[in-house]
């Protein structure tokens, strides 16, 4: 075998190309393509994308470290996707339960890693502890989404939020009818606020800016819906 750099460099890598390599459960020599490798580091998250992580989908409620799961088990189209059930760690594996709190009231993406036609768009509508400490419960709210969640599939989720361009606006939703909607929507003004019911039957309630990321909204009664802030 020659001297490593008497060889030239290949300045158009193809999938199929391949380097030499040690196997680490064995030690044996092994050829590894640079499809394999790319797969490698965006399956376990090796590639470091700010506010994005990636998990496993998995067929069982509490699937592992690193899965999220449906709480029915098995796969789903998007748009029927309510709750989620996440492991408080993503395949890379990082803690992931601090940044998923924050996201609360915010909005994510959740992409099919080999077909970003496969996505769902969501508002967070809460994210509390199961009765396995190892595991939260996200509940979700859509937004727009395309195609279905598959078992065993690998999924990208990060903060999202389309462009509206202007002035920023918000939406949240309520899930559970509430007397009280509490909103924190980080406009860092004092928006306008329009809110309707399950319905799109225009609602009338009162409303207290706390500050300029925070409102609250009373009725006389509990409803659920959205709330637009303009």
């Amino acid at each position: 075998m020659a001297i490593i750099y008497s060889y030239p460099f290949d300045i158009d890598v193809q999938d199929a190309d391949a380097w030499v390599g040690t196997n680490a459960g064995n030690r044996k020599t092994k050829q590894f393509t640079a499809l394999a490798v790319a797969e490698y580091l965006n399956k376990h998250g090796r590639i470091s994308v700010s506010g994005q992580m990636v998990y496993k989908l998995s067929n069982n409620a509490y699937g592992g470290s690193g899965t999220i799961s449906l709480p029915s088990g098995g796969g789903s189209n998007f748009s029927g996707i309510t709750s989620l059930i996440v492991s408080v760690n993503d395949i890379s594996p990082q803690y992931v339960v601090n940044f998923l709190n924050y996201l609360v009231g915010s909005q994510i993406l959740i992409s099919e890693q080999n077909d970003v036609n496969n996505f769902g768009h969501y508002n967070i509508v809460s994210y509390a502890v199961t009765a396995n400490p190892d595991y939260y419960l996200m509940t979700l709210a859509l937004v727009g989404s395309n195609g279905a969640a598959v078992v065993d599939e690998y999924y990208d989720m990060a903060l999202f939020t389309l462009s509206a361009g202007g002035d920023k606006n918000y939406v949240f939703v309520q899930a559970l009818p509430e007397t009280t909607w509490t909103i924190q929507h980080n406009l860092q003004k004092f928006p306008s606020v329009s809110v309707v019911n399950n319905n799109n039957v225009l609602l009338y309630g009162e409303t207290t800016y706390t500050d300029t990321n925070n409102l609250t909204i009373n009725f006389s009664a509990g409803f659920s819906g959205k709330a637009y802030l303009n």
